[in-house]
């Protein structure tokens, strides 16, 4: 534990859907809700108007709607937030070269390691003028904890929200804790606090009191002694600069369940793709590829398989995502399906080839035996063509109308997801309120324009492309002597409101 406070810790405000309200000036102060659209779908983020109509992250996206009708429902901009967040910790790598990030949105800073502060007075000061920095760069806001632990920083910053900066003098910790409710503990899930519950304790005082031994019995030896020392206020984990990935994987859920056989491998072919793409964003490769398929009755199945080293070759991952598809059983229906490579390491290229010749090998064959089959159904297909019509034909043709009908609102949808980026050759840049029927509507507005006009265009309208999401701020400030001073343009605003102290 510090003696002066220290470990900062930041935490974005309702990042995602603060960084749509800052791109679209027609939802600011308005209730915004991004996550996944389906039915099936969970809500990522809410914005703060949102969040007042009972709507909150991991709620189910259908719930949400019956919560909050008249919401903006968006799919997600990674590419947006990864830009922001590349400020964002840019901004912090300035402060110390311990910087911790947690998320795209939430790191912990060791002040002390980047000497720029070593007193509350010190602390205070930076973590102001970071939200004023912040702020000017990025167009967001985010909430500051200062305190001697990385535990208690985090708990500062999350009282100090929205927009805030709490500070916790080292020494208050018990004082603080103890009226707060055990699941403000790092580890204290849903599980463990019906556990502690059940026991009678329910905020932190009551575990500080009911003493080591007893915890110990309740939930075992390391949770125990560990949960105890928290509720006392100890903790001396140290800020790490690097958190080494495990693993990358991406997965979907979908609105309703998949059962066309050749739909899932496509499926999991794309997400195969998506997959790598991350894999090699982050500068990385790996050498087991491994599916997971959650069926029709929530069981959920993991096939892995090794590779002879590592790769950052999609066709290499997309083939073996394949090959393990093959060996599960999707009958009655696939409602999620993930793909993921683990073990990751350096690039190795030795491998790769003789990986990638093999895939290749597989891939010609896969393809023969895909034509054969499609030459075989396009036979039988024309055997049924010429035979005797009947009411069996209509049925079978209004099914082929309604499954194509279907595929193209599929396929809209996912070229024009909602609160995506467009750009029209006559009315310029503009996002995505929604498509259906054939049509897209989109609203014609720039983060640092008046709220702009709505206009409707057929699906395939070729002036109209997806585009990259802007920059959130005009004309970006000059950070650069940042820390060492303050920008003018900066200086007079100050850190802003929301600052406080405790106790």
């Amino acid at each position: 534990m510090r003696a002066a406070p220290t470990i900062l810790h930041l935490d974005m405000d309702a990042f995602y859907a603060s960084a749509e309200q800052a791109a679209k000036p027609s939802l600011r102060g308005k209730p915004v809700v991004v996550g996944g659209l389906g039915m099936r779908g969970v809500v990522a983020t809410a914005s703060y108007e949102a969040r007042r109509l009972g709507v909150h992250s991991a709620m189910p996206m259908a719930q949400a709607r019956r919560l909050a009708p008249n919401a903006a429902y968006l799919v997600p901009r990674f590419a947006l937030y990864r830009t922001v967040s590349d400020q964002v910790m840019e901004l912090l790598g300035r402060l110390s070269p311990l910087v911790e990030p947690l998320s795209l949105d939430e790191a912990f800073v060791d002040l002390e390691a980047g000497g720029v502060a070593d007193d509350s007075a010190s602390a205070r000061a930076i973590g102001g003028q970071l939200r004023t920095v912040i702020r000017a760069v990025t167009g967001l806001s985010g909430s500051v904890g200062l305190a001697g632990s990385k535990m208690l920083a985090k708990i500062a910053s999350e009282e100090a929200k929205p927009d805030g900066l709490l500070l916790i003098e080292p020494g208050t910790e018990r004082e603080l804790l103890a009226p707060m409710s055990v699941r403000i503990l790092p580890g204290v899930g849903p599980a463990t606090g019906d556990h502690l519950r059940r026991a009678g304790m329910t905020l932190v005082s009551h575990l500080a009191e009911a003493g080591e031994a007893e915890l110990v019995r309740l939930l075992g030896k390391a949770h125990g002694v560990a949960l105890h020392r928290m509720a006392q206020g100890y903790d001396d984990r140290p800020v790490v600069a690097e958190r080494d990935a495990k693993s990358v994987s991406v997965e979907d859920t979908f609105d309703v369940d998949l059962h066309d056989r050749v739909r899932v491998r496509t499926e999991v072919e794309r997400l195969a793709g998506r997959c790598v793409q991350r894999l090699r964003g982050a500068g990385r490769s790996g050498r087991t590829v491994v599916l997971k398929v959650r069926r029709y009755d929530f069981s959920t199945l993991t096939r892995s398989e090794t590779l002879r080293g590592p790769t950052d070759d999609p066709t290499v991952v997309r083939e073996a995502a394949a090959r393990l598809l093959e060996a599960v059983d999707t009958t009655g229906g696939v409602r999620l399906l993930g793909v993921g490579v683990t073990g990751l390491a350096d690039f190795t290229q030795e491998d790769l080839f003789a990986q990638a010749a093999d895939a290749e090998h597989a891939a010609a064959e896969h393809a023969a035996a895909e034509h054969a089959a499609a030459e075989h159904a396009a036979g039988e297909s024309a055997d049924r063509a010429g035979g005797p019509a009947d009411a069996r034909d209509g049925t079978v043709a209004e099914r082929a109308v309604a499954e194509a009908r279907e595929s193209e609102e599929q396929l809209a949808a996912r070229r024009w997801p909602a609160g995506h980026d467009v750009r029209h050759d006559v009315h310029g840049h503009g996002w995505v309120q929604g498509s259906g029927v054939g049509r897209v509507t989109v609203r014609f507005e720039e983060p640092w324009t008046p709220p702009g006009r709505v206009r409707t265009f057929r699906i395939d309208d070729p002036q109209l492309q997806p585009a990259e999401p802007l920059r959130l701020v005009r004309d970006p400030v000059d950070y650069s002597s940042w820390p060492a001073s303050l920008p003018k343009s900066l200086s007079a605003a100050g850190p802003g409101e929301g600052e406080a102290s405790r106790p």
